[in-house]
């Protein structure tokens, strides 16, 4: 398992290199840059910004010398946050993205297994209908339209959470979490709930019951085992998804997370931000997928890495 870990670890990197240059090149292509602003600024005074921040190189240039920084661990300096290092933003930030992100997918993966048993344990019943009809309901609503829903009902209405920010504390992430672990929660009990019902029909389950097994033991010990492998699938790039995706969520919570500073940055064109986002989502989304890859091997004994 780890000569396979290390392979899969080294056959990211040449994905890494393709998506650092392909981010380089397209942020460039956007119109506009990081001085340009409602007012415009001197000539002398943007061409030495752009001397000073080496943005007045041939484009082949700039690159060689980011991927060079890169390669040191250095994202290099902000160019709209004064006294602040790409890295800086990333270490501030990135705390509440993580602390979210896995809130809501823990949440999300205890509510959607659960409905996702009941509604295959009750098939084409009124409790199955109804859990995947509620199921469906968040899939299709996303949750940039229930965050200013859940604000408008629990922080304008009743007044029992906070609205936004950090200032309140552990309660000031209710109302986040709960937006966002709502559409991963649907899919995976949408998941659960059809992955079951093949394993319900498998042999090796027909075998149990024959034998005498108790159905509690059957369906806790074989039944869910087999049946969480495409929830497991999905779990990598969803906690990955969520951790880095939680954008507009963080945005409308005024959670200073690392999505929000992705958000900020793309609007300022702040090139070093943007990029080394980029870079930090990708290598998570690497991440989580190989521990996706490598629990298969804990819950399908037909997996091998030799």
């Amino acid at each position: 398992m780890l000569t396979y870990a290390v392979r899969r670890i080294l056959g990211a990197i040449p994905t890494i290199l393709v998506i650092i240059a392909i981010a380089f090149f397209m942020i460039r292509l956007a119109p506009g840059g990081p001085f340009a602003g409602d007012k415009p600024l001197p000539v002398e005074i943007k061409r030495n910004l752009e001397k000073a921040y080496h943005l007045d190189e041939p484009l082949y240039m700039q690159f060689g010398r980011y991927m060079g920084n890169v390669l040191q661990g250095d994202f290099g300096p902000s160019f709209k946050y004064k006294d602040y290092s790409v890295n800086d933003l990333i270490y501030q930030g990135f705390p509440y993205s993580l602390q979210l992100g896995l809130i809501a997918i823990a949440i999300a993966s205890f509510f959607g297994i659960l409905f996702g048993t009941i509604a295959a344990l009750k098939q084409n019943t009124p409790g199955d209908y109804g859990t995947m009809a509620i199921a469906m309901v968040g899939i299709t609503i996303p949750n940039f339209v229930v965050a200013p829903l859940l604000i408008l009902i629990f922080a304008v209405t009743w007044r029992v959470l906070p609205a936004g920010g950090i200032a309140g504390g552990w309660t000031s992430f209710i109302l986040p979490i709960i937006a966002l672990s709502l559409p991963p929660t649907a899919y995976i009990a949408r998941l659960t709930r059809a992955s079951m019902i093949e394993v319900l029909r498998s042999n090796f389950i027909r075998t149990a019951r024959a034998k005498g097994l108790p159905e509690r033991i059957t369906i806790v010990r074989h039944t869910l085992k087999a049946g969480l492998l495409p929830v497991v699938s999905y779990l990598g790039p969803a906690t990955a998804g969520i951790i880095t995706g939680s954008v507009v969520i963080e945005q409308i919570f005024g959670i200073p997370g690392i999505g929000r500073y992705f958000v900020q940055a793309s609007l300022n064109r702040d090139y070093t931000l943007v990029m080394g986002t980029v870079i930090f989502f990708a290598v998570l989304i690497i991440l989580f997928n190989l521990m996706v890859d490598l629990l298969y091997g804990a819950l399908d004994p037909r997996v091998r890495y030799d």
